[in-house]
């Protein structure tokens, strides 16, 4: 009778103790609809071999520590064969750059990234080539050439009014589209520089080949999709029904290749001229989201950036309901998010607690979750990722001489990991919780109906039941302000703030994340 007593005893001791434990919370793989990705630019990221460039086998080396950050999937700026560093001019698209190692290296990153369930996207360059191109070489040796019309050409008396004219974009700052080979009577285009010949999307041959490099890089190498450049380009501005055509086509051939293929577009632009792009790219940058989150750093206007992401959104959904925001805070063409607020490490460490608790699926460019510097031109905001102090720093790349991410000015990676307080350990608690809680990956913005003093930016996530509600100070001056019912539960919170009875006073740059 008293084992019995004592075994019921047992198992109802056993009962409330399971049913007092709180549940632990799920950690998921999101991507890529509110998945991470992480940006790369490989000849900055980590030297392997000590030729001062960055490599394919530095990655492999490296992707422990991507997926110790908590992201998922790599996005790698250009690594084709190129004559210039940033290889944005192709000069073969079935190769990669010997600089980076061979084809095999590039598989064997891929195979370990797919075992650690990290999805590999390549920077897809289709608007243009390099003039070092043998479709280009050939093309400007006369009209008559079979490659004559892969590219644009015109005679020099057609378009004499266009020679000097040219409005400057966001994403050039070109100011002559039409360019001389050397024979003085025809020319070709092209939109971003007279090294970047743009391909004649009106010629189907042309089509072909670049679905033929798609299928190779998805089926041959095994690539889980592409970043396209210049997606606004393909055809001129005035044309972009054909721009928004082709790209239909585009996924079309691609997904009968690869039916999960991932494809996100750079149209560099307001959300009226995104928009008609997102049937063709599922995925497109939201470059609003960057500018109007500096925008609402540096004014302290608190409510400007979950306003303009709603706008976007619902804007969105009425083109498509099957969509990714691509939302960014910097990238590989923006000058450092630091140098952007200042360098003012609190402004930055909140700028990343928004982004990473907003909507979309984020991109992190290498180097900004240990607060690298840098500004323009465009090499010293691709400076080499710091590891370690520089003596011990073996990986280092020493490619270009950095101006902005040294030692005195940056914390190595190695430094910051023992800091609880660093940046790094602030990005890696945050895509934590991002992928922990599901209304902070995949939880509609809704604005709150109070209204807060203007340096208050307040905005709620809700997914399935689960409801978080997102409180930040942007401004300089204490602020206090009352609660939704039923927030209570802190589960992110940085600066200094106290909640009195609903009541939740927040100093300066202060943040706090609450779930129902």
């Amino acid at each position: 009778m008293k084992a019995k007593s004592t075994l019921i005893a047992l198992i109802l001791s056993l009962f409330y103790f399971s049913c007092n434990q709180e549940k632990e919370p799920e950690v998921k793989n999101y991507w890529p609809n509110a998945g991470v990705t992480y940006e790369i630019f490989v000849q900055s990221f980590y030297d392997s071999d000590g030729d001062g460039i960055g490599d394919f086998n530095g990655v492999t080396e490296k992707l422990d520590y991507v997926q110790e950050l908590g992201a998922n999937a790599i996005w790698f700026m250009p690594i084709m064969p190129s004559p210039t560093y940033h290889k944005y001019d192709v000069t073969d698209y079935k190769a990669v750059h010997p600089d980076y190692g061979t084809m095999e290296d590039f598989k064997r990153l891929l195979e370990e990234a797919h075992q650690r369930d990290i999805k590999i996207v390549i920077d897809m360059i289709i608007n243009h080539t390099s003039t070092e191109h043998p479709w280009f070489q050939e093309s400007k040796k006369g009209r008559d050439n079979p490659y004559r019309d892969y590219y644009v050409w015109a005679q020099k008396d057609t378009i004499a009014d266009f020679l000097d004219k040219k409005v400057i974009t966001l994403d050039s700052d070109n100011i002559r589209q039409w360019h001389d080979p050397g024979s003085g009577e025809d020319y070709y285009y092209g939109f971003f520089w007279g090294g970047m010949p743009d391909l004649n999307f009106d010629n189907p041959k042309v089509r072909e080949e670049i679905y033929e490099i798609g299928r190779f890089w998805l089926e041959e190498v095994g690539v889980d999709g592409f970043r396209l450049d210049a997606a606004k380009h393909i055809f001129p501005d005035d044309r972009p029904l054909d721009n928004h055509e082709f790209w239909k086509e585009f996924r079309a051939k691609m997904e009968a290749i690869k039916p999960d293929v991932y494809l996100v577009g750079e149209v560099y632009d307001k959300k009226e001229i995104v928009a008609p792009y997102l049937p063709g790219l599922p995925a497109l940058f939201n470059f609003d989201f960057h500018y109007t989150l500096l925008e609402a750093f540096n004014t302290a206007d608190g409510m400007l950036l979950p306003k303009k992401q709603k706008e976007i959104l619902d804007f969105y959904q009425n083109i498509t309901p099957e969509f990714i925001d691509a939302t960014i805070s910097s990238n590989h063409d923006q000058p450092r998010l630091l140098n952007e607020l200042g360098e003012d490490v609190d402004k930055y460490k909140q700028a990343i607690a928004v982004m990473l608790t907003m909507p979309g699926a984020p991109y992190l460019y290498y180097g900004e979750e240990i607060g690298m510097k840098g500004l323009k031109p465009d090499e010293h905001i691709r400076e080499p990722f710091l590891w370690d102090v520089k003596a011990k720093d073996e990986g280092r790349a020493t490619w270009i001489e950095p101006k902005y991410s040294i030692d005195s000015e940056v914390t190595p990676l190695a430094l910051q990991r023992n800091d609880p307080n660093s940046i790094f350990n602030h990005y890696k608690s945050l895509i934590n919780l991002r992928n922990t809680y599901p209304a902070l990956a995949l939880g509609k913005l809704s604005l709150p109906s109070s209204e807060y003093p203007k340096p208050i930016m307040a905005y709620s996530r809700v997914h399935e039941g689960q409801e978080i509600f997102a409180v930040h100070n942007l401004g300089d001056e204490e602020i206090s302000i009352e609660l939704p019912a039923g927030f209570d539960k802190v589960i992110f919170g940085m600066g200094d703030g106290v909640n009195l009875n609903g009541t939740l006073t927040l100093q300066k740059n202060a943040s706090r994340v609450y779930v129902k």
